[in-house]
């Protein structure tokens, strides 16, 4: 069933996000109005080490009021791939680099009302490369066992749908009981 934009305005321009009004015109001959947050592209990445730990960072959300466990991400900056962007923001945020860096998934955020696509990429082999943390974040690094991660967010006591989306999808990449 195919649809047309029949009007487009962009009310708000802002650090992080746009926001724009779409009037859609149906086959039918119905039409609506879609609000939409334009957004760009992200990567979340799992970076997990030589002893099984998984790399994540807790910090403050300000929109929801709490500190949440999170994995590493971070939006794409304009001229980067998703891949660089991966590798950079491990560096910021945690302090690490990759040497095997694979792409194991793709995903909308919240496709209803958003255009964000995230990528997940599994990060190993890591080695010490810090880079400088954005000014905005403030955080701290936690490691936590693959078992146990996975354990947190079966219970709820991940709450971020990012982290929980990519522990689901790196789970066909390891074996049982390891990270290997």
């Amino acid at each position: 069933m195919e649809f047309r934009v029949l009007h487009s305005e962009v009310i708000f321009q802002g650090r992080v996000f746009n926001v724009r009004i779409d009037q859609i015109g149906y086959p039918d001959g119905r039409q609506s109005r879609t609000d939409i947050v334009e957004h760009r592209s992200s990567v979340t990445i799992i970076a997990i080490d030589d002893q099984d730990l998984i790399w994540f960072v807790k910090q403050i959300r300000v929109p929801v009021g709490e500190w949440l466990l999170e994995l590493p991400a971070g939006v794409m900056e304009t001229s980067e791939s998703p891949a660089d962007t991966a590798q950079r923001e491990i560096r910021e945020e945690i302090g690490m680099a990759a040497q095997s860096l694979q792409q194991i998934g793709e995903f909308y955020l919240a496709p209803g009302y958003c255009t964000e696509k995230m990528y997940i990429f599994l990060a190993r082999d890591l080695y010490p490369a810090p880079l400088d943390k954005d000014p905005d974040e403030y955080m701290s690094v936690e490691k936590i066992p693959v078992e146990t991660a996975i354990e947190y967010a079966k219970n709820g006591e991940i709450k971020d749908a990012k982290t929980l989306a990519a522990l689901l999808l790196v789970q066909r990449y390891l074996k049982k009981g390891s990270a290997a």
